[in-house]
């Protein structure tokens, strides 16, 4: 397998030009903030721009989450590509990527000023700065099934074929703003977020109420525990199930937080005679 990295500071035009430089270079994946993409399918990872800080974003994109980084290297265990690309600030950062990942010694560092312009550079950096836009090197479609709370415009990048025919086609990639760059302060606060959750699992067939309600904040999103009161002769662990996906779904939906875990305890069942029967089932 051998590494290559695209390096320049932030706001240079990397994730714009990663397609064609990966084409160039003949790699199978992009590694780019967080993301393993091959060809029009971001594979798995957790966007960098989906963080509500920019610290959060740095550790995202060096894969300091354990889980994040184990999956990551299972898919490159399994695909095994004999190239790879990946995008840093520079070359330390790549590094730390390597090392988390497991993956070989960087063996060439491409820097931006190689394959673009001052001028096309200098303009990357003033859309970074005006405009807070970023560009993921995949297609919209594909960015908004993956990360729906995101919000994306297309954008086509010309690719120059190598065949001999010389035949052009035009790639389409993601621009984004992400959520540490949101001017202002936006607060959602606890209470708002049980509500969402309440609302969310009395969505749910078999549920006669949702109950308690508790929400964790986390450095890299929330933990929600539910405590609903489900009627009698429903399937426990089918409605639990539903409960945990709808929740998950309206809480990133409406407020961009990532959810890291949904927990239903079970504790009261509402029977036909108006009763409850209680015990934690879970």
């Amino acid at each position: 397998m051998e590494v290559f990295a695209l390096v320049g500071p932030s706001g240079t035009g990397k994730s714009y030009r990663a397609i064609a430089t990966a084409y160039d270079l003949n790699a199978e994946i992009i590694i780019d903030d967080g993301l393993l993409i091959k060809g029009n399918r971001i594979l798995t990872g957790v966007s960098a721009k989906r963080q509500p800080t920019r610290i959060g974003a740095i550790k995202t994109a060096l894969f300091m989450d354990d889980e994040q980084a184990r999956q990551a290297r299972e898919v490159l265990r399994e695909i095994n590509p004999r190239r790879i690309l990946i995008l840093g600030t520079s070359k330390g950062m790549v590094d730390k990527i390597v090392s988390r990942l497991s993956l070989p010694p960087v063996s060439r560092v491409i820097p931006i000023d190689a394959v673009a312009s001052q001028k096309e550079i200098k303009k990357a950096r003033a859309m970074r700065v005006q405009y807070s836009k970023h560009v993921i090197p995949a297609p919209t479609m594909e960015v908004k099934k993956r990360f729906p709370d995101i919000i994306t415009d297309s954008l086509q990048v010309l690719l120059h074929r190598k065949d001999p025919q010389g035949k052009r086609s035009w790639l389409e990639q993601s621009v984004v703003r992400p959520t540490f760059t949101y001017f202002g302060k936006l607060t959602i606060t606890q209470h708002a977020l049980a509500a969402i959750v309440t609302r969310a699992t009395r969505e749910v067939d078999g549920v006669k109420s949702a109950g308690r309600v508790l929400v964790e904040r986390h450095a890299d999103g929330v933990v929600i525990e539910v405590h609903p009161v489900l009627y009698y002769g429903c399937i426990l662990n089918q409605v639990g199930r539903q409960i945990q996906d709808t929740v998950k779904r309206r809480v990133e939906e409406m407020t961009g937080l990532s959810v890291k875990a949904v927990n239903v305890l079970v504790k009261e069942v509402f029977l036909p005679d108006g009763k409850k029967g209680k015990g934690p089932v879970r």
